[in-house]
């Protein structure tokens, strides 16, 4: 199993700027795509960006293109999610995951994916 720390997370105003970091160690080597997701309050966890390994492809929703980048330091196994103009709903706990292909991780949006482990995730709270 891989295991998954998430961390930079903070308090920033509408259109202000943060970086958060996935730091991914176990059995990193099973694992093509890592992911992030976010989960606001009373809502369902939603698939935000996801990074292939193998190809360095992206994948974004519609509601952060253009505003969020996700990259990655392969000799750190660590995922970035670079995240511009932000705006208060992306108020949230955002988690990352690991998947085999972005293919994969994208049918977490219609329940036919699911995951079992997440990590402890972190907040980002954006006031307006």
């Amino acid at each position: 199993q891989v295991q998954l720390v998430e961390s930079g997370g903070g308090l920033v105003q509408a259109g202000g700027s943060l970086r958060l970091s996935c730091a991914a160690s176990g059995r990193t080597y099973s694992s093509s795509v890592l992911g992030w997701f976010r989960q606001a309050p009373g809502k369902e966890r939603e698939f935000v960006a996801a990074f292939s390994w193998s190809d360095g492809s992206t994948y974004y929703v519609d509601s952060v293109k253009g505003r969020f980048t996700i990259s990655g330091d392969n000799a750190k196994n660590t995922v970035y999610l670079e995240m511009n103009n932000l705006k208060p709903e992306d108020t949230a706990v955002y988690y990352c995951n690991a998947d085999k292909s972005i293919a994969t991780m994208i049918l977490y949006t219609s329940g036919v994916r699911k995951y079992d482990y997440w990590g402890q995730g972190t907040q980002v709270t954006v006031s307006a």
